[in-house]
């Protein structure tokens, strides 16, 4: 075969004054041009059509972005045309690249083919377009990693192997450890029941604790009711041992999030189902608050793959993800303007909240606290509204926001994370910096005084973000902050960074911090390390 003509389209044509003495004067714009159209095309003994299980390779373990393999395709003929590789020889390399590497996440392998071409026709008909919406999901609450989670008055800690350790109030059984125990727990103590079960996601409530593992199935420890223990009635019972939510079974979870009246999950396929709170239609249905059945959210979010959900105390977010880009949905009691359309109204179905568009951002992850909520744009911005109560928004001032309002005061920071809480909001940054901002109640901020200083400015509101220094000087990169979000616990918050190390601080009188207080003491205001293997 013709080595020139295997090149397609990507063989440059040949410049018919090549050799000449008088070659005609090229623009250095022409050269760059020249050089754009060749950057993909390989010449010599290594043509890119004679070598394409090569070039698979090469495009699979390079762990490309979904949009770059997009451009391969627009940019080169031989990237779009049909490889004719199995499994699919219609497929393009980029396509099976997508493929290949949507193969390799835990959530993805274990569909059927049926399951598999089904989500990608919700993701809009493509692998790429699945990988998106995969590694999307991957980012918002670091799915199969490591994580922590700062629950009213106990903690969750997931290790990067999916064991998981407990510790604080066991009030309702909620630490997991069977034998009928209610004692408190104040260090880091392994489930033991769950061993061979791998842990990829944690959520925690009022008394409860709920847990996805990679196969997709949901335990649940503590109260055994998906609300609050006051809608619970006084007939709730209460388990010590993770058991399985059996009224789930045949739905593969991959988040859960415990609000206040409700609880929400979220299928691997993309769809959003909650329990309780729908006896007045708060949530699309019209159930119980006992009722254990999952309730399909109805509306616009049946049609398009959700990502991310977080529960605030009586509304919910949605993060969806599509070809055209990522949209925030909101749903619930818009008390406050905490639904983000620029009204106080209730909203009984998911309504996509508009005002990203004209700020012209990006969201990619979502957070909802008690009363407020905020969202970490693309290009690093920070967004809040809702309640403005102790200074959470960060707008330098205790005003409500019934539209999403970037955080001007962090105009110089690229944000990559965002947790939320009861009038508390968190940010770290691409660096590893963490800032913080709302109530100072329980020193859950974070932010050391010196002892002149007293007491009283060590619980300050902070009405706009400021640097924790006393994270900062463990010299440690942070991932990842979870904090308390319950109006009825005092806060404490937990930092994880990217060596594995785990820091605590705020009220700790339960054993929530995982940490041995003084007599005298209910709180810790110094980050400090928990004493816990995460690898």
């Amino acid at each position: 075969m013709d080595t020139a003509a295997s090149r397609g389209s990507c063989q440059t044509p040949a410049n018919p004054c090549y050799g000449a003495t008088d070659q005609p004067h090229v623009s250095p714009l022409q050269l760059q041009n020249f050089h754009r159209q060749n950057r993909l095309c390989c010449r010599g003994e290594f043509p890119l059509s004679e070598r394409p299980s090569v070039v698979l390779h090469v495009l699979t373990e390079s762990r490309l972005e979904p949009r770059d393999l997009a451009r391969l395709e627009a940019t080169c003929s031989f990237f779009k045309k049909s490889a004719n590789f199995l499994p699919d020889k219609t497929l393009s390399l980029p396509e099976l690249a997508a493929l290949d590497m949507c193969q390799k996440r835990t959530i993805f392998k274990s569909m059927s083919s049926e399951e598999k071409e089904a989500f990608k026709q919700r993701c809009g008909g493509s692998w790429k377009l699945v990988l998106y919406v995969l590694k999307a999901g991957e980012l918002c609450y670091r799915r199969e990693k490591c994580q922590a989670i700062a629950g009213p008055g106990h903690s969750v800690v997931v290790t990067g192997k999916g064991a998981v350790y407990t510790f604080g109030s066991n009030s309702f059984g909620q630490l997991g450890h069977g034998n009928g125990t209610v004692e408190e727990e104040w260090h880091p103590r392994l489930v033991k029941s769950l061993y061979g079960i791998r842990i990829i996601q944690a959520a925690a409530g009022v008394g409860r604790t709920m847990l996805i593992s990679d196969s997709g199935q949901v335990y649940a420890m503590g109260k055994d009711s998906f609300s609050d223990p006051e809608h619970g009635g006084t007939d709730s019972k209460s388990v010590s041992t993770p058991h399985l939510v059996e009224s789930l079974n045949g739905i593969f979870i991959v988040q859960a999030d415990i609000g206040h009246f409700f609880t929400a999950v979220l299928s691997r396929e993309g769809r959003v189902y909650t329990f309780s709170w729908g006896s007045d239609a708060k949530l699309c249905h019209q159930t119980e608050p006992q009722d254990q059945v999952p309730q399909l959210l109805k509306g616009d979010l049946e049609h398009l793959p959700v990502v991310q959900i977080a529960a605030g105390y009586c509304f919910l977010l949605a993060l969806t993800c599509q070809a055209s880009g990522m949209s925030v949905y909101s749903v619930g009691c818009g008390l406050g303007g905490k639904l983000g359309h620029g009204a106080s109204t209730d909203e009984q179905y998911p309504r996509m909240i508009k005002h990203f568009q004209q700020l012209k951002l990006q969201p990619i992850t979502v957070a909802a606290g008690a009363w407020h909520a905020a969202v970490v744009g693309q290009d690093g911005r920070v967004c809040t509204w809702g309640w403005g109560r102790d200074g959470c928004l960060g707008h330098g001032n205790e005003d409500s926001a019934e539209l999403p309002r970037v955080v001007e005061a962090l105009h110089t920071v690229k944000a990559v994370h965002v947790a939320t809480g009861d009038y508390t909001t968190f940010v770290v940054a691409d660096n590893g910096d963490v800032y913080s901002f709302g109530c100072g109640q329980s020193s859950s901020l974070g932010h050391v005084r010196t002892s002149t200083e007293g007491q009283a400015r060590r619980r300050a509101n902070l009405l706009r973000p400021e640097l924790v220094v006393a994270l900062k000087e463990r010299k440690e990169r942070v991932v990842q902050i979870s904090l308390t979000n319950s109006v009825t616990w005092n806060a404490h918050t937990l930092a994880l960074t990217d060596s594995g190390r785990l820091y605590a601080f705020g009220a700790g009188n339960k054993g929530q911090l995982g940490i041995e207080l003084l007599d005298n003491e209910r709180e810790r205001e110094n980050p400090e390390p928990v004493d816990i293997n995460l690898d």
